[in-house]
């Protein structure tokens, strides 16, 4: 039993981690002048973005081409400008930490 706590504590700090990386990711490329956590900056928070995408089984590959090419419309008239400068993987990241908000 003591290895099964171990295995899920571990996992736990883990995704910590991931989280905070990802943040970090989101940050450093530029994401967080336009969107914050929490609340309504230029874009959507990214807790609205989770909430509107929760249960939709494509949304985490439909975000991370929208993240790349830029576009308008789902949020409002002011488009999103693209994001070509930063990494795929690194999009996936941050797209894949956003849908995890609650």
């Amino acid at each position: 039993m003591k290895h099964i706590f171990i295995a899920f504590a571990t996992v736990g700090v883990l995704a910590a981690g991931n989280a905070a990386a990802s943040e970090k990711l989101a940050q450093t490329s530029g994401c967080m002048t336009c969107h914050a956590i929490d609340r309504k900056v230029v874009g959507p928070s990214y807790k609205d973005v989770a909430a509107k995408y929760k249960g939709d089984k494509n949304a985490e590959a439909n975000l991370v081409k929208k993240v790349k090419a830029g576009g308008s419309g789902t949020w409002g008239s002011i488009p999103m400008p693209p994001n070509a400068h930063v990494k795929e993987d690194d999009i996936k990241s941050i797209v894949h930490w956003i849908l995890t908000l609650k």
